[in-house]
């Protein structure tokens, strides 16, 4: 299978990976949550060649996780804003932050998230939306549909 059909496959995981799952598309979804708008800020931020940096750009607008709108006018500039699909990626980039910071980051954590509503410094977590109970992976258990199912069986046998 090649990265192109992941698009294609029964996983929301596989399909998800294929909408955002590059390393230079992540760093574009830090810089938004972080805070960053505008073309330059980004090339400066990520490092990332300003053909790449387009390209990735138009990416994720094309796929409808950000949208542009215009700042100036004389010459037409241009900031990027996340729309609800990408606002709703912030629990992924939370979760590779708190995963780096465990695993990777030797001493003081890089960035501290601060919750608006009380002031605190937070590490946020996973919640059941049944019971509110804090979870981890060995908290749970998948139920895969049967779509699901057929295309990995059928991904064993072709191998």
């Amino acid at each position: 299978m090649s990265r192109a059909d992941l698009a294609s496959q029964t996983c929301s995981i596989a399909r998800s990976i294929a909408q955002v799952g590059d390393e230079w598309s992540l760093m574009i979804l830090r810089e938004l949550f972080l805070g960053t708008r505008r073309f330059d800020d980004f090339l400066l931020y990520t490092g990332m060649s300003s053909h790449l940096l387009s390209k990735r750009l138009r990416k994720l607008e094309t796929r409808g996780v950000i949208k542009r709108e215009p700042y100036a006018y004389r010459p037409m500039r241009h900031e990027y804003r996340l729309t609800g699909m990408g606002r709703d990626l912030w629990p992924v980039i939370v979760a590779l932050k708190q995963w780096g910071d465990r695993w990777l980051v030797d001493g003081a954590t890089p960035v501290q998230i601060r919750h608006k509503g009380c002031g605190h410094v937070t590490i946020p977590e996973m919640t059941c939306s049944q019971c509110g109970e804090a979870m981890s992976a060995t908290d749970a258990r998948a139920r895969l549909s049967e779509p699901f199912e057929n295309e990995r069986t059928s991904l064993v046998r072709s191998t």
